[in-house]
C-alpha cells in the first residue's frame, strides 16, 4: 500500500501495547496517546517545507530555517483531540480546526455535528488526526469537507489502521497520505479494528460518547 506509510519505531511499538492492553487506565492511555501522536508527528513533519532565515548568533550572523508553510491540525472530534497536543509540541504556532464526527452505530457511517475550520485551510498544510482509521467513513467525510473550504495538501495520521479503512480512504482521496503507528488485521462484523484497541474517545476520556 503505497499511500500508507507505517511508522516504525521502538518506543511507539511500546506505546502500541500500552494502549491495547485492556487494563490501562484512562488517565495513562490519555497520556501514552499523546505521546505516540509526537512520534507519529514527528515522523510526519519531516516533509515540511523550510524556508532560509537570516539569523546573528552570539558570534556572527549565520543562516538557519524556519518552517514556510503554516500548519493546521484537524482532530476528528472525539477521539482525535486526543493526538492534538503530540502534534502541536513540535509546532507551536500550529492552528487548530475541529470536526466532530459521530459513528452511527446501525450503518456505521459518520454523522456531521461540528465544524469549525480556520479560514487559511487553503494555504496551508493540513494534518488530519483521529487514533483509529476503521471503515475510513470518518477520515473522508472529513476530508471531504476540507476540500469544500479549499484545502489541498493532506496527511491523514492515525494510530491504528485497518486494511478496509487504507483501501476505503485512497480509493476517495487518493492524493491523501496516510501515516500509522500500525496496520491491523481486520474489521470485525461491528466495523471494529482487531485486534485494535478498543473505542479510543470512551478510553482517552473515561467516559461513553
Amino acid at each position: 500500500m503505497d499511500m500508507l506509510t507505517v511508522v516504525d519505531h521502538p518506543l511507539l511499538k511500546r506505546d502500541l501495547t500500552i494502549l491495547r492492553d485492556r487494563t490501562t487506565a484512562h488517565g495513562l492511555f490519555r497520556k501514552t496517546v499523546s505521546d505516540a501522536a509526537a512520534i507519529l508527528a514527528y515522523e510526519t513533519l519531516r516533509s515540511i517545507p523550510l524556508a532560509e532565515v537570516d539569523i546573528h548568533t552570539p558570534l556572527e550572523p549565520t543562516t538557519g530555517y524556519a518552517i514556510a508553510q503554516e500548519v493546521i491540525v484537524v482532530p476528528i472530534m472525539r477521539a482525535g483531540l486526543g493526538m492534538v497536543d503530540g502534534f502541536v509540541r513540535f509546532v507551536p504556532e500550529a492552528r487548530v480546526g475541529h470536526l466532530g464526527m459521530q459513528r452511527d452505530e446501525d450503518t456505521h457511517q459518520p454523522v456531521d455535528y461540528y465544524a469549525n475550520i480556520p479560514d487559511s485551510v487553503d494555504r496551508a498544510e493540513v494534518f488530519v488526526v483521529d487514533p483509529m482509521l476503521a471503515t475510513g467513513g470518518s477520515a473522508i467525510s472529513a476530508i471531504t469537507r476540507l476540500k469544500e473550504e479549499g484545502a489541498d495538501r493532506f496527511t491523514f495520521a492515525c494510530l491504528v489502521a485497518a486494511p478496509e479503512g487504507v483501501q476505503a480512504l485512497h480509493e476517495a482521496h487518493p492524493n491523501v497520505q496516510i501515516v500509522a503507528a500500525t496496520l491491523d488485521r481486520e474489521l470485525d462484523e461491528n466495523a471494529f479494528i482487531r485486534p485494535g484497541l478498543g473505542d479510543a474517545g470512551d478510553r482517552i476520556f473515561g467516559t461513553p460518547a
